[in-house]
């Protein structure tokens, strides 16, 4: 398999910093709103990029469910390796890519967990197969075969019948609040438009990056 010719030039759009929003937080939703216009597949699907005490980094997609001026916020199970690796090391680093619109943004920040009645308050608006499936997985634990895990489904099912779905403790979000936000639109011949928004001293502060 070569991949060495594959060859996709960009030019829809430009971005510059005469046209930014003075804040990475209002930018982004900017460009979200677009994304959804687009009618893309999830455009809320990002890249989720931890590491552990021992800094080897692990990366999966997870997908976005809040973001206002606190932060970017997540859910997971708390158990799981992502879970165990912002215990030990709070922090993460976050990939949009909107291929239809040429964009990615990029985020790197501190992280926190919210607060138990955010996450509760999110748990009880997530379809009732999602709230039993909270209960059912010890997410990112081993498995010997699927059939396990229907069964674990089945007994909290009936555990549960069709009352209300009781909050798991061991399950909640995550807030991203960003350090750095870089926005990165796709230009012709490699040559992209990239702005990153750092922590100055009167707030954020715009810098334009070589591609």
């Amino acid at each position: 398999m070569s991949l060495a010719d594959r060859r996709v030039d960009y030019g829809k759009a430009s971005f510059d910093a005469a046209t930014a929003a003075p804040d990475p937080i209002s930018q982004f939703r900017h460009w979200y709103a677009e994304a959804e216009a687009a009618r893309l597949v999830e455009p809320n699907a990002m890249t989720l990029a931890t590491a552990g005490i021992d800094g080897a980094p692990t990366a999966r997609i997870v997908l976005l469910k809040e973001v206002d001026e606190r932060g970017f916020v997540f859910f997971t199970d708390y158990r799981s390796q992502k879970g165990g690796e912002l215990r030990a090391n709070p922090r993460a680093a976050l990939v949009f890519f909107w291929q239809t619109l040429e964009r990615q943004v990029r985020i790197v920040g501190k992280v926190e967990r919210v607060s138990a009645e955010e996450s509760a308050a999110y748990y009880a608006s997530r379809p009732r197969e999602s709230q039993l499936g909270a209960w059912a997985s010890h997410q990112s634990q081993p498995l010997r075969e699927r059939a396990v895990l229907d069964r674990s489904l089945a007994e909290v099912a009936s555990r549960f019948g069709d009352g209300q779905i009781p909050y798991p403790v061991h399950w909640g979000g995550f807030r991203v609040i960003p350090d750095a936000v870089e926005f990165w639109q796709g230009r012709p011949s490699r040559l992209h438009d990239r702005l990153l928004y750092g922590h100055g001293p009167a707030g954020w502060v715009i810098t334009r990056l070589s591609p």
